[in-house]
């Protein structure tokens, strides 16, 4: 059985991350970077895809008996009892300065606790097993490229295991023994530098860091905690050399146990863009955003008709899919990706997007590069000869295009941006020509996206189907909050209701699904969605229903406030990658609506 997914905390060195279950066993870990092979994955099949456990060796200790991050920082405090006394194993990865490592420190609390170490480490996406050798006061295990290193600042025990490396020790009350995991290439022959660092620096300077930057935070809002979390979160999904962001640190956990909804989100989608700058700014991060910027005006370079969806997190553009028969996938949920083969679709949103950003950017008064009018005008001229045609949508289905409405409305975006970035710049030769698509595509979204039946907007031109991101259209400024159509698409989103969540669309809510994604269906409630919902009924006024929603979104993080892509609230269970970048950002920009927001009572009869 898989430890379910809302038991992993998440641990960040700003390059890479790893996952931590509630018992004490790290089951994902991609060296050197977030989208390098996993060494350790046993998160998608079982303790021979390579798992690190520390935890005590008396067997009734399955689970931490609690753990928390430590106040405003990306440190994990875990709690441990067992008949023979208590611990606490800290675990934290330091920002990286040279080579990532994980440390993770055991305190005795009370009596003297036997200790147990297991690393079974499996290169290659959990399948190949190393050469593992004792290096005096460490042992190194080698395959290929990588080598990884294991030191202990103290005495242990090593026992005898052929495909791992398994230590004893006891710790007692007042002692603390250090272990250090660190990654090198395998053909430096010295133990790496974060081995030879003093645990306690390297702990206080890890506090440090994260408390430096969860304290430039300007949200000071009743849910400031979860907004921090969500913060650093968003940062430790950031990989520092390039200022890009990755949608979450793993692959292929399930959209629905033992289904193919499974992706790999280690990269970064341009249709986080606009979201992203805009949070960064409005929480304080500016140089962080600039970074993102810096990060989105490199990854597109080129020609505009080549502008993909998604990027990998030093720009590049090949992410080759390929699937990993030799793991079984999270319970079962088959096959397990590696890359995402969405490089190759056609989505119009992305292009609203991009000049989104840097319209937002330029009023930001964020430093652009010299071309960037350039990069507009090509952008633009290829919007103008594409955006009528059907393509793959914000929700990248990998069936037949359709005419997709949210993507319709980002044509609508890029031009209507491109006009006001040439007002702000002086730049006016082509702005007759976008002003006329802008009001072309305006009209048709108006005519053919919208279902009068049902008074709202739908998925598609010509369906029934309605869409969750038609909740956007006021944020993005196609139409205001009080237009009575607005008010109508967000009283329709109530069918999109799944135990007080939001499906993201009606078909994939439908149980069985049509198959237009090329996955089955019966998916759980996205998360981002239903955190729109409440930022809409927020707009429309219903601000004490908009909470409501809000609260019950936050009561679903896990016990270290960690939200995944999906909540199925049939089974109670957190679904899809983990922790997802989408849902911490739609968590903090809702966080400012709704803190902005003067109170309303009373609920309209027309909401569930």
């Amino acid at each position: 059985m898989s430890v379910p997914i809302e038991d992993f905390a998440l641990l960040s060195d700003l390059q890479t991350a790893t996952m931590v279950g509630r018992n004490g066993s790290v089951d994902w870990l991609c060296l050197p970077r977030f989208d390098s092979p996993a060494c350790l994955a046993a998160l998608l099949g079982d303790s021979g895809n390579g798992r690190w456990r520390v935890a005590p060796a008396d067997p009734g200790a399955d689970r931490c008996v609690r753990r928390a991050y430590r106040q405003d920082t990306l440190v994990l405090d875990s709690w441990w009892e067992t008949g023979d006394g208590a611990v606490r194993v800290i675990d934290f990865m330091p920002p990286r300065t040279q080579l990532p490592c994980l440390v993770r420190v055991i305190e005795g609390l009370s009596g003297a606790v036997r200790m147990r170490s297991d690393l079974r480490l499996r290169f290659h996406q959990g399948r190949v097993v190393p050469w593992v050798r004792d290096a005096g006061h460490c042992t190194v295990a080698v395959a290929g490229p990588d080598a990884v290193w294991l030191g202990a600042d103290g005495p242990v025990t090593a026992l005898g295991d052929t495909d791992a490396t398994v230590w004893e020790f006891t710790v007692p009350a007042g002692r603390r023994l250090a272990l250090t995991l660190a990654w090198s290439p395998s053909h430096r022959p010295d133990p790496p530098a974060p081995l030879s660092v003093p645990t306690e620096t390297a702990m206080k300077e890890t506090v440090d860091f994260w408390r430096r930057w969860a304290g430039q935070c300007r949200y000071q809002g009743p849910w400031r905690d979860a907004v921090v979390r969500s913060l650093i979160t968003l940062k430790a999904l950031t990989y520092a050399p390039t200022g890009g962001i990755v949608a979450a640190p793993t692959t292929s956990l399930p959209g629905r146990i033992g289904g193919d909804h499974n992706w790999d989100h280690r990269y970064c989608w341009l249709r986080d863009s606009t979201l992203t700058l805009s949070c960064l700014l409005r929480s304080g991060y500016r140089e962080e955003a600039t970074a993102w910027l810096d990060w989105l005006v490199r990854a597109i370079a080129g020609d505009p008709a080549q502008l993909q969806a998604v990027y990998g997190v030093g720009g590049q553009r090949l992410l080759p899919e390929t699937e990993a028969p030799w793991l079984p996938g999270y319970e079962g949920s088959r096959p397990v990706r590696f890359g995402n083969s969405a490089v190759g679709q056609f989505q119009l949103d992305v292009y609203g997007e991009v000049l989104d950003t840097l319209y937002l950017s330029l009023r930001a008064g964020i430093p652009m590069p010299a071309h960037v009018w350039d990069l507009v005008e090509a952008l633009m001229g290829c919007l103008l000869r594409h955006w009528r045609e059907p393509d793959q949508g914000l929700w990248q289905v990998r069936g037949p295009r359709r005419q997709f409405v949210h993507s319709k409305v980002m044509a609508w975006v890029a031009a209507d941006r491109a006009v006001r970035m040439g007002e702000l710049l002086g730049r006016n030769g082509s702005s007759a020509e976008w002003r006329a698509m802008r009001d072309e595509v305006r009209r048709q979204v108006l005519s053919e996206g919208w279902d009068a039946g049902q008074h709202s907007f739908v998925q598609a031109y010509g369906s029934p189907d309605l869409d969750a991101s038609s909740l956007l259209m006021p944020r993005l400024g196609f139409l205001p909050p009080s237009d009575p159509r607005v008010r109508g698409t967000v009283r329709a989103m109530s069918h999109l209701d799944h135990g007080g969540f939001l499906r993201r669309c009606t078909r994939d809510g439908d149980g069985d699904g049509d198959g237009s994604d090329g996955a089955s269906g019966g998916e759980g409630a996205f998360v981002a969605c239903s955190l729109w919902y409440a930022a809409g009924l927020s707009a429309d006024g219903h601000t004490d229903h908009a909470r409501e929603v809000f609260e019950r979104v936050l009561a679903v993080r896990n016990d270290v406030g960690l939200l995944a892509e999906q909540w199925d609230p049939q089974t109670g269970r957190q679904l899809g990658n983990a922790p997802q970048a989408f849902s911490h950002l739609a968590l903090a920009e809702t966080a400012f609506a709704l803190s902005a927001a003067p109170p309303r009572r009373g609920r309209p009869r027309h909401l569930s």
